[in-house]
């Protein structure tokens, strides 16, 4: 089987997993054109075969608000995306659909690049204030601002009627697939790269690796939120953003900002950060509210972030430019997962393949320390928890750090676990014969091979 995938193109290049099961996940990468026509369906229908020999369960699919709506407002296309899913059901697989509300791509090195609509990046053009913006007004177009989120200004909708009205479009043209429970979960795209986050660590704006990023509220209506926020507070001197933050790659240290003992954990700071993560709560609310109207019936998910590097900083200032203010005692992913609990929605987290002693000192990373926070507010609060990878991993020590985060050992009562994992991603190198191997093995274990069993 491994010779016979290796003469494939890389159509898929993610496996999902279920404890009840296997999933592989389509890639976002050139399956459906910018016409919403599907690509090399032949090879795409062998790919999908192999993988249900393996015993995967089903396929995740990425649905771009900048192929469906590309043209105009409220004219949406669903061809090739029908056509897709003609195929899974007919190879007997489930669907797990993403509605993905951003860009994909747009670096110079991106094989594949899919905007926002055009009719989105034109207003853009009159208005830049409907992207996100840092201190000095730079701006990337990977997803609207939510200080849109009820203006009307995306010629005469609101952001949140934009994302309704795609979902809405979406659950009536995909009726039969939702009756038949083809489809099996709705994850919902609330900002970059899907995750609820700012775009405080932007590639094409400089940022670099292990960079704290940028605070990304200096847009004429997130802006103005923050003043009204400020005077409601009796403190209108607040209403501004930081002055001392640094740049995106600086270091906690660096900024006046961020060091131990700064700005962050005084009146002003603590008053700045609690409304920008509140703002980021809301917007989860309330897009994750509208898709509970659309898909009623149907489990829905969200993703968030693993920004773990200088988490063992006083600051943890990546985590802080990204909207989780998560510093000292207070737990920034607590509120997150009550608001995903409000709406039965189920956590999607990666990283759980990391191990923290592997990371440098000197950015000061604990990715274990972040996965055991975040999975324990979900659990603490009772919703669904699915994980995933974020490097690629074809070694027994990582598979089995997942494994590790799948079952957890210390949890006695068996109560605690993931309900599945996204494997990144399909490549020549996962099949080759040793990697592919080590890959079958992690399969079978994920699928119910005890946990306390991981050689």
């Amino acid at each position: 089987m491994t010779t016979q995938l290796i003469g494939l193109p890389m159509i898929i290049q993610r496996l999902l997993m279920l404890l009840q099961g296997c999933w592989s996940e389509i890639s976002r990468m050139g399956i459906i054109n910018m016409e919403c026509e599907i690509v090399d369906a032949n090879n795409l229908v062998n790919q999908l075969k192999i993988l249900k020999s393996a015993k995967v369960d089903g396929v995740v699919v990425e649905c771009w608000w900048g192929i469906v709506e590309a043209h105009a407002p409220q004219r949406y296309k669903w061809s090739g995306y029908k056509r897709l899913f003609e195929i899974v059901r007919d190879i007997n697989l489930k669907l797990r659909v993403v509605m993905s509300f951003h860009q994909c791509g747009g670096n110079v090195s991106d094989d594949v690049h899919i905007p926002l609509p055009r009719w989105v990046t034109e207003i853009g053009y009159r208005n830049p204030d409907i992207f996100f913006a840092d201190r000095d007004l730079r701006r990337t177009h990977e997803c609207l601002t939510w200080g849109i989120d009820k203006e009307r200004v995306l010629r005469g909708r609101t952001a949140l009627e934009v994302y309704f009205g795609l979902m809405r479009s979406f659950r009536v043209e995909f009726n039969e697939f939702f009756e038949n429970r083809v489809i099996s979960e709705i994850e919902i795209g609330l900002g970059p790269c899907g995750e609820l986050r700012y775009p405080s660590h932007s590639a094409k704006l400089g940022w670099k690796y292990p960079g704290i990023g940028e605070f990304q509220c200096y847009d004429k209506y997130l802006f103005n939120s923050l003043q009204k926020a400020a005077e409601a507070s009796g403190c209108s001197s607040s209403g501004k953003g930081p002055w001392n933050a640094g740049s995106y790659n600086s270091k906690p240290q660096e900024a006046e900002f961020f060091r131990d003992g700064g700005d962050y954990n005084r009146f002003y700071g603590r008053f700045f950060l609690k409304w920008y993560t509140q703002v980021l709560i809301d917007h989860g609310d309330q897009v994750l509210g509208l898709a509970n109207l659309c898909f009623k019936g149907t489990p829905i998910a969200a993703k968030l972030p693993g920004i773990y590097w200088w988490r063992n900083t006083e600051s943890g200032a990546a985590e802080l430019t990204a909207g989780f203010y998560s510093v000292d005692c207070r737990d920034g992913y607590s509120p997150i997962a009550s608001m995903l609990k409000k709406h039965e929605a189920a956590l999607n987290f990666t990283c759980l393949e990391l191990h923290t002693v592997d990371q440098k000192k000197h950015f000061l990373a604990d990715p274990e320390g972040l996965v055991w926070q975040v999975l324990n507010a979900a659990w603490e609060a009772n919703i669904s928890v699915a994980g995933e990878n974020a490097r690629p991993c074809y070694r027994r020590e990582g598979y089995n750090k997942i494994l590790e985060n799948a079952k957890p050992m210390n949890d006695p009562f068996g109560i605690h676990y993931l309900s599945a994992f996204t494997y990144l991603r399909l490549s020549l190198a996962l099949l080759e014969k040793h990697n592919f191997m080590e890959f079958e093995r992690f399969v079978q274990k994920m699928h119910g091979v005890q946990r306390h069993n991981l050689n």
